[in-house]
């Protein structure tokens, strides 16, 4: 039983397991601590940021909201990973596609996360850092995709710091790049776990096509994940 806490996260005593999903509304941790996790106990309810622990086939799982953007994430993955000692840190959350051929609700694996923000400013990096998923994270989720026989879509994605950009033409030249997606939180995410030498993957189930115009309403993205939860909570067994 762990006595620590942090301003942001104060677990009352309940452990946290390495591994953890960090999806970015905290109503979608309860739902899945409620849906796919046994023996739940709740950790954290902080500012809201609802956090619960449980057991995924008898492992250990844990999952909590870590809000939208950047400064948000870098919050709680900071705390998580160097305060309670999280080993495996998976972001679950939606993206808007980049590439035409990209459906409403297929899934995207961000490989690496290029970003337009300044957070990899603090590590003083004497050239341009490419934050980048842990390999051991990807593969499994990728091989459990094949057993599964789920299409995804794997590569570079962005993490933006701004959701409504008055310069309307950023979107197409990062998807010249063949950009997958874009979302907010995993360049800060792989940053901090390459710093602690941890493992983190971000994998997003797309609810919008910025290109094609196509996007899923409030009430179908509350729901329609699903199928990212299958693939990801597998990895908890590693």
């Amino acid at each position: 039983m762990s006595t620590k806490n942090t301003p942001h996260i104060n677990p009352k005593g309940v452990d946290i397991a390495e591994t953890i999903l960090l999806p970015g509304d905290p109503r979608r941790a309860k739902f899945i601590a409620e849906n796919y996790l046994e023996d739940v106990v709740q950790f954290n309810e902080v500012r809201n940021m609802l956090g619960f622990t449980g057991t995924y086939k008898g492992t250990p799982v844990s999952v909590m909201g870590s809000g939208m953007g950047m400064p948000s994430i870098g919050i709680y993955a900071y705390e998580l990973i160097n305060f309670f000692e999280a080993k495996n840190v998976i972001r679950v959350g939606s993206i808007g596609a980049l590439q035409k051929d990209i459906d409403l609700y297929e899934i995207i694996v961000g490989a690496s996360a290029s970003t337009d923000s300044n957070f990899l400013d603090q590590y003083n990096i004497p050239g341009t850092y490419a934050p980048t998923a842990s390999w051991k994270l990807l593969k499994a989720f990728v091989d459990e995709a094949e057993k599964q026989q789920v299409k995804v879509h794997v590569g570079n994605v962005l993490s933006s710091d701004v959701f409504y950009n008055d310069d309307e033409t950023v979107n197409g030249r990062w998807a010249r790049m063949g950009v997958l997606g874009v979302e907010m939180e995993s360049a800060a995410l792989y940053a901090i776990a390459a710093r602690a030498g941890v493992n983190a993957l971000g994998v997003f189930t797309t609810s919008d096509n910025i290109i094609t115009g196509a996007k899923a309403t409030a009430e179908e993205r509350e729901t329609s994940f699903t199928q990212m939860m299958e693939l990801a909570l597998p990895l908890a067994a590693l």
